[in-house]
């Protein structure tokens, strides 16, 4: 295993256009009495079928990265290139798995994964088709035809997750996807994405607070600082080998060992974010 040192804006070389470009990105919230500056100057990008995780404190703008990759928030400075392309409105080569489940109650889990096609004009029969077919990629060809209400947490995340990659997008933004799901679960959806993400590389822009989720998963994990003013401070290359069980590859010793340099630069801004809570209490 060799982990790269912190550089805070690494770019990675491609031959082809990298998936995702920021350039010294800032976003400035603006209040009726003022603004917060939740993100300064973030330059991060990201390559074509790279699995990159970003991990920082509460409140430090992880979130604002994604939403500002899927185009859902514009940049207060800098500039944001998709495939080479500059960015203008919303991302139309992203899907975007949230951490709250988007699927609708009314719905059957075949339903609900084939809505995205028949809203895009795709006929319902071949909809529908195409949607059992993701439902058994994800193991829940028995599940096609229950409400969500008749899932577990675990199945209703998959269903989420077929959803998403049924319209083939380019980019998979992924904000604390599994943070609702127990250790074990999240276990388990973890090996499913890596091998959904394995059969075609598509980019992965992962938000996780968890750090050893993030570097079982990923190829590159990149740290933020405590807000307000949030900027990227470290980028860690993962070259532990694939592919990888998410359970087996945290007993490696050179996961610990890439574990304790991240956490090293990772919980001098977690301390700061709870004196900063500290100090606006007090």
């Amino acid at each position: 295993m060799e982990a790269s040192r912190p550089t805070g804006s690494e770019k990675v070389v491609s031959k082809t256009a990298p998936a995702m470009r920021l350039d010294g990105v800032g976003v400035a919230y603006r209040f009726e009495k003022g603004s917060y500056p939740a993100v300064e100057r973030a330059d991060l990008t990201v390559a074509d079928g790279e699995f990159l995780s970003i991990v920082g404190p509460t409140g430090c703008g992880k979130s604002t990265l994604l939403n500002l990759a899927a185009g859902l928030i514009a940049p207060s400075e800098g500039r944001i290139e998709v495939l080479g392309q500059p960015l203008q409105g919303l991302n139309p080569s992203a899907g975007y798995l949230f951490q709250a489940d988007a699927l609708f109650p009314w719905k059957t889990a075949l339903e609900n994964v084939a809505i995205g096609l028949e809203v895009a004009g795709i006929s319902p029969a071949e909809a529908h088709a195409r949607a059992r077919a993701w439902l058994a990629r994800v193991g829940l060809s028995a599940f096609a035809g229950r409400y969500p209400h008749m899932l577990s947490g675990g199945q209703k995340k998959r269903v989420a997750l077929a959803q998403v990659l049924i319209r083939d997008p380019k980019i998979l933004l992924m904000d604390e996807p599994f943070g609702p799901l127990d250790a074990q679960t999240r276990q388990i959806m973890g090996n499913l994405l890596l091998d959904l993400w394995n059969a075609d590389r598509k980019a992965v822009l992962f938000v996780t607070h968890d750090l050893e989720e993030a570097i079982a998963l990923s190829d590159r994990v990149v740290v933020m600082s405590a807000g307000p003013n949030a900027c990227i401070i470290g980028d860690w290359r993962i070259s532990l080998p694939r592919p990888r069980d998410t359970a087996d590859v945290r007993l490696e010793p050179a996961f610990h060992e890439i574990h304790r340099e991240i956490w090293a630069k990772l919980k001098e801004e977690v301390s700061k974010t709870y004196t900063q809570a500290e100090e606006e209490t007090a």
